[in-house]
């Protein structure tokens, strides 16, 4: 098969809180707005970006890695969309050299250039030192150049343009504006569906960036083509009951076309508002924002009521992060407000006024071996003792339990199934 060719890049920054999401997302609305397909990626772990980043290309996004991911996962994801979009755009994790493996392991790998994007706010010659650094440190780096942002004034853009080295190309400058921001709140981004004005920042900011910035699409990278991944219908005429609202939304989208490859049928349901379960064989309850909504997962008593019943019909569930946090007896806010949550592991929850946890995280369960990632600013205590904990492939100092009880899974780890499809389909299988 002949290589596909699609223009690429990889969005990165010196940190986080640079702008990556805010530029990706723009460069992604300005040429969907143009009529052009666009797919993005997220780089790394991340739930709260890729909800951005949707929005703003129309399609869904998905993760890719070299570690949690994998190459040959990672490889398929970019043969696919090369093969169907007229852009591909890859946003970096962190800074563009931190972790192992990093976003600059990932451009390096599949040869996708990097635009740098640097927050230029109180910054002048300096940005081309930081220019330069980000561009010559790793020397077989494809480097496509760099973008000032958060700049105070045209004049100031120019300032920063100027003192480039020769070699680096300018992208254009953007300027500080509330009208363009994100909002944020302690687990990242706003959630996109919280955001009423969405659109219309993710529309500020692509018209910000055509009046400033050079729009036209990237070199064509070429990927290697892949075949067509065929799956066993592991699966098959199974419900899995999927809860999805303002608590809990943090899944990955490939979990999901996972799960739905092998056969099943996936039932959205909402823990906040339903007073039913629909009829399904499987839960599955993914991290999110439990500790905002408290009163009202509290008060939902006849929801309670048919998980647990569903629980003590032997029947699978599968909770991560926020939706173990809800099978607890008890959650606590850090303003020390609590609420009566489902009682089904024998746990109590409190929220942390800061992160608690954060790293890369492999479990190996009596079904198979699943990668994936903790995130959270809540401490457990459990009554349990753990099946099995997580191993954080860069340090060991994070190590996350996790509990079963009956055919109830549950852990800080959120799971990325698609690394062990027969061992995601072992979960859910009734």
């Amino acid at each position: 098969m002949s290589q596909l060719e699609c223009p690429a890049v990889l969005i990165a920054a010196p940190a986080s809180g640079q702008g990556k999401t805010t530029v990706t997302a723009a460069l992604a609305r300005l040429h969907s707005r143009q009529g052009r397909r666009v797919r993005v990626f997220k780089c790394g772990p991340d739930f709260l970006d890729p909800m951005i980043l949707a929005r703003a290309s129309g399609q869904p996004v998905h993760q890719i890695d070299l570690w949690m991911i994998g190459e040959a996962q990672s490889k398929r994801l970019l043969a696919e969309a090369a093969r169907d979009n007229d852009l591909i755009l890859i946003e970096g994790v962190m800074g563009l050299f931190d972790g192992t493996p990093s976003a600059a392991d990932l451009a390096r790998h599949f040869g996708v250039p990097v635009l740098a994007v640097i927050d230029g706010s109180g910054m002048a010659q300096t940005f081309g030192a930081m220019a330069h650094g980000l561009a010559s440190y790793q020397p077989d780096l494809p480097f496509a150049g760099v973008l000032a942002n958060k700049v105070g004034s045209a004049r100031h853009g120019e300032m920063l343009r100027d003192c480039l080295p020769a070699g680096i190309a300018w992208f254009g400058a953007l300027t500080r504006d509330a009208a363009v921001e994100l909002p944020s709140r302690h687990l990242g981004l706003v959630q996109a569906a919280e955001l009423a004005d969405l659109d219309a920042r993710l529309d500020a900011a692509a018209d910000a960036l055509a009046a400033s910035a050079d729009t036209r699409l990237p070199p064509a990278v070429s990927f290697a083509p892949v075949d067509a991944q065929q799956l066993p219908p592991l699966l098959a005429g199974v419900r899995i009951g999927v809860a999805r609202d303002a608590a809990f939304a943090f899944i990955y989208q490939a979990n999901l076309d996972l799960l739905e490859a092998l056969g099943a049928k996936l039932c959205f349901f909402s823990p906040l508002a339903d007073s039913a379960l629909p009829a399904v064989d499987s839960l599955y309850l993914p991290g999110g924002y439990p500790e905002l909504h408290l009163d009202q997962l509290a008060g939902n008593t006849a929801m309670a009521a048919a998980i647990r019943a569903h629980h003590a019909a032997g029947k699978p569930i599968h909770a991560e992060c926020g939706g173990m946090l809800y099978l607890c007896q008890r959650l606590t806010d850090v303003q020390g407000h609590s609420g009566e949550m489902l009682g089904l592991l024998p746990a109590t929850a409190t929220m942390q006024p800061r992160l608690t946890a954060l790293a890369l995280q492999e479990v190996v369960l009596p079904e198979g071996a699943l990668r994936g990632h903790t995130y959270h600013h809540s401490a457990i205590e459990c009554a349990l003792e753990p099946l099995v904990r997580g191993e954080c492939p860069n340090y060991k100092r994070t190590s996350e339990a996790v509990w079963r009880l009956g055919r109830l899974t549950a852990s800080y780890i959120h799971c990325y199934l698609p690394g062990n499809p027969q061992a995601a389909a072992a979960l859910f299988a009734p």
